[in-house]
Order: structure tokens, then sequence, then C-alpha cells
């Protein structure tokens, strides 16, 4: 096309310069003709002719130049269309409009590159924070391909999640495809509950419209909300249990002494004791729901420092050993290292009276209970054993749970609240430590927890 249009410009500039040579001549020759001034109009003739020809090789190197000049538009053009945003076109050696050309383009091309890394700069940015996002993010064009989601969608749905995909081909929840559905062809925002999303988790789903047809699908997790409200559930039912049964003893007690004023002084100091041991148990739960709910707050604090783990031990064991004096049951210790620990000697008195006290439970077949301690690597390993009819395996991962009783018989009859091994976990946890069970039938337990060595500054 360039070649096209070079040749014809060049043609043209030919063609006048000949009409000007022959009207020249023609001119001459006609007034030669009339005046009789031959030698004249010959002279004048050849002037034409050596302007004729001089001209030629002037018209082919502007020809030349100009071809060039707009080559150079052109290759800028086609560069520039291809994406290629950094490209710049050469600025001629002499001032004309060429030039003027050049710098105009140039300018615009200046300006449409800032523009253009403005935009990418705030597509990139925005990408960040929608992947920096707790929620999954999903657009869906008008035909329901997917145009773009973030990491955590991709996350949830593996692989299948990528542009250019249809939706349905990539996730198949039923609530979640019927939300993406309710806003593409009612315009409206839509909610849902999806739940084979990822295996075991439910997710909250809410989709909404786009001004280009689409739709923009968003799903947060609420399994944590959800098992804390069932947690929240069992909690009260249990606390209601808990205090049904005491109460419901008293109150039968207290009416039966108040309708019959002729009970006899033995029957009433008996009621009496029963009422009493309600009360205290009732008292127990109490306590145990608000020590429970101080370990569990986020402002729970503890008074760390290094203790040796020889003299937590000993401490722990002098504060408990009234209960095992009046059980009958034999508390021996197996030693213990003299390392440093970083601990709260008062949080530790607890852990050790809730362990023990625990295994006294079912520490009377055995007659006998062990507490030491050993040496790990960077943490002290503490053991608190009994050897009684042990716990079956499918107890081992809730005991620590609250409210949960291997032998709820048992438990009541001792008074227990089943709080005591949650409360223990806690506080163990909030010192930076482990702790877990190892027991077989007929072999007793072993509740065993760890500490971090202190790291003293040198």
């Amino acid at each position: 096309m360039n070649s096209r249009i070079s040749s014809r410009l060049f043609g043209l500039f030919l063609l006048l310069l000949v009409l000007e040579a022959v009207a020249t001549v023609a001119i001459f020759f006609y007034f030669a003709g009339r005046t009789g001034i031959g030698i004249l109009a010959l002279a004048a003739t050849c002037a034409g002719m050596i302007a004729l020809l001089l001209s030629i090789p002037l018209a082919t190197a502007t020809e030349r130049r100009i071809t060039e000049r707009l080559g150079r538009v052109v290759a800028f053009a086609r560069r520039l269309a291809s994406g290629e945003r950094s490209v710049r076109i050469a600025a001629g050696p002499r001032e004309d409009e060429f030039t003027e050309m050049e710098a105009a383009l140039n300018r615009t091309v200046e300006r449409l590159e800032a523009e253009f890394a403005e935009l990418e700069g705030g597509r990139q940015e925005l990408a960040t924070m929608l992947d920096s996002m707790q929620e999954g993010v999903v657009a869906i064009t008008r035909d329901g391909v997917v145009r773009w989601s973030n990491t955590v969608m991709q996350r949830l749905a593996g692989t299948h999640v990528h542009p250019g995909r249809p939706l349905v081909h990539s996730l198949r929840d039923p609530e979640f495809l019927a939300c993406v559905r309710g806003a593409l062809e009612r315009r409206e925002l839509t909610f849902g509950r999806a739940t084979s999303l990822a295996p075991g988790r439910v997710f909250e789903v809410n989709a909404a419209p786009l001004s280009s047809g689409g739709a923009l699908a968003v799903v947060h997790d609420v399994t944590s909300i959800e098992a804390a409200q069932v947690s929240r559930r069992d909690f009260v039912a249990n606390v209601s249990h808990e205090l049904r049964t005491p109460l419901t003893s008293i109150q039968g007690y207290v009416e039966t002494l108040i309708e019959d004023p002729e009970t006899s002084p033995e029957m009433i100091h008996e009621f009496l004791g029963i009422i009493l041991k309600n009360a205290r148990r009732m008292n127990r739960l109490t306590e145990d729901l608000l020590a429970l709910a101080s370990v569990e707050s986020p402002d729970y604090k503890l008074a760390l420092r290094p203790i040796r783990a020889s003299s937590l031990v000993h401490d722990a064991l002098q504060s408990v050993g009234g209960i095992v004096v009046d059980s009958g049951v034999t508390l021996e210790v197996a030693g213990a290292p003299d390392d440093l620990v970083m601990a709260d000697s008062d949080a530790m008195n607890q852990v050790f009276g809730n362990l023990v006290e625990n295994s006294l439970k079912y520490a009377r077949e055995g007659k006998r209970i062990r507490v030491g301690a050993r040496k790990l690597n960077s943490e002290v390993q503490f053991t608190i054993q009994d050897f009684g009819p042990g716990i079956a395996s499918e107890h081992l991962e809730r005991i620590f749970e609250r409210f949960y009783r291997v032998d709820k018989a048992r438990s009541r009859e001792s008074g227990g609240t089943g709080l005591g091994l949650a409360i223990v976990k806690h506080i163990v946890q909030a010192h930076g430590g482990r702790i877990w069970v190892e027991s077989e039938l007929g072999a007793g337990a072993s509740f065993q927890f760890t500490l971090p060595i202190a790291q003293l500054a040198v």
C-alpha cells in the first residue's frame, strides 16, 4: 500500500515537471517564431531541459524520504495495534509537518500507556484484595461461563474453576448453582447454603447480578460458626441437665419436709444431708463453669515464671494430699527433673488437682496413683497415672470435651461435673503445652501433658 501511494505521488510530481517543461518550450518557441530570436529560444529550451533533468533526482530523493517517513508511521501503527504500547516513532532530521505528526502520535501513545498502566495497576490491586479475602469469589458471564475466580474459590473447587469453563462443569452443588441462576435470570440478589463444595464444611452463598449481564457469587465458610452454635446449644442443654438433677432432688426433699411436719428428726437429718450434698454439687458446677469461662476467654492471662519441674510436682501434690489421704489411695512420686519450665503455679495446682481427682474416681481398684515427670528435647512431660479399669479407645479422643463422661453413673455419684478435664486442656494449651491420655482396658489410664522449658537470657 505504501509503494502504491509513493508511486502515485512520484508519477504526479513527474507529470507536473514534464508539463512545466513542455509549456516552457512551447512558449519560447512561440515567441521565437514571432520575434525571430531563435538563439534565445534555443537557450531557453536547453535551460528547461536541464531543469527537468535536475528535477528528476530531486523528485526521486523527495519521494524516497516521504516513503520512508510514511513507512515508519505505518509500522508504528501496526506495532501499536498488536499491543506493543512502548513503541515510539523516531523524530525526523528536520522540523516539518511529518515531525509534528510524529510528535503528536508519540504523545498520544505515552498518554495511552499511562492510562493502561493505571488501569492495570487498579486491576492488580483489585485482584490482590479479592485474593486476600476469606471468602471465595467467582465471576460468571451471562452464558454461565467462569470469567474469573479468586484463590480461595480455586482452593475450594480444586483446579476445575478456571476462566472459559462452564460453571456447571466446575461446581456441582445444587444450592450454589441455584443462587447463580437466580442472579442471572431474575437479575436479583439471591442467597443460599451450600454443603457439598468441600467435605464436612458449610458455606453461605450470595450471588449478585452484574451490569454486564453476568453475576458475581461469594461463598463464606460458616462451618465454625455453625459448630459454635451447636456447641452452645449442647452446652446450654448439658448445664440445664446438670442443674435439673440436684434442683429436682432439693425441691422434692424440701417439699416433703414442708408437707409432713411430723417427720422424725432422723429423717429430717437425712433429708437435709441429701439437700446439702446436691447444693454442694450445684456450687461445684457453678465454680467449674466460671473457671471454664475464664480459661476460654481471650483475656485469660497467666503469670508465667521459671519454676523447677520437681518443685512444681511437689507443690501440686501437697495441695491435693488431703483428698488423697481421705480416699485411702496411695500417691506415689516417680521423680521429676530440676529443669526450669515456664508455668503459672496457681494454674498448675488446678491442673494437677483436677487430674488427680479424676484419677481417684477410677484408682480405688488399683489403690495407687503415680505422679512424675521427665525431660524431653525442649519440654518436660508430666504424667498422672492410675491403675484402675482403664478407658476404652473410643472415648480417648473425646475425653477432654465439656460434659463428656466415660462412666456417667460413676461420675455423677462421685460429684463430678464433666468440666474438669476441659479446664485442664485449656490451661495446658495456654502454657504452650500439649495434653493427651493413654489407656488400655484393665491396665489403668495415664494422663500426660507437657510444658516448655524456660529459655533464660544469658
